[in-house]
């Protein structure tokens, strides 16, 4: 029954999250400020959640930083996400693989 009583509590927080801004800003935001704040928001939040995640997914940094670097470069030139992650995650996989035979 607790746990019944915790999903229910969890799902009324998932939802008033979601329904509380559409009930409140029902008009269009005028401030130029408050625009840009909201609109760089899941971009921010985005960063915030992965970045610590790439540099301790790997067991080394170099590795971690180098995949980052490309990544990067490729999303910078607007290369499609599959391309990006994919050499991200072989640039990772070779660093760490020339650290362990050349060091």
């Amino acid at each position: 029954m607790k746990i019944a009583y915790s999903i229910l509590v969890m799902a009324a927080v998932t939802y008033l999250i979601r329904m509380l801004p559409m009930t409140i800003f029902r008009k269009k935001i005028q401030s130029p400020f408050l625009q840009d704040f909201l609109y760089y928001i899941p971009y921010a939040v985005l960063s915030a959640m992965t970045i610590p995640a790439v540099f301790y997914a790997t067991a080394d940094i170099p590795s971690a930083v180098l995949a980052t670097i490309a990544a990067v470069l490729l999303a910078w030139k607007g290369f499609p996400l599959i391309v990006v992650a994919l050499a991200a995650s072989g640039t990772a996989f070779l660093t760490a693989l020339a650290e362990k035979f050349l060091f």
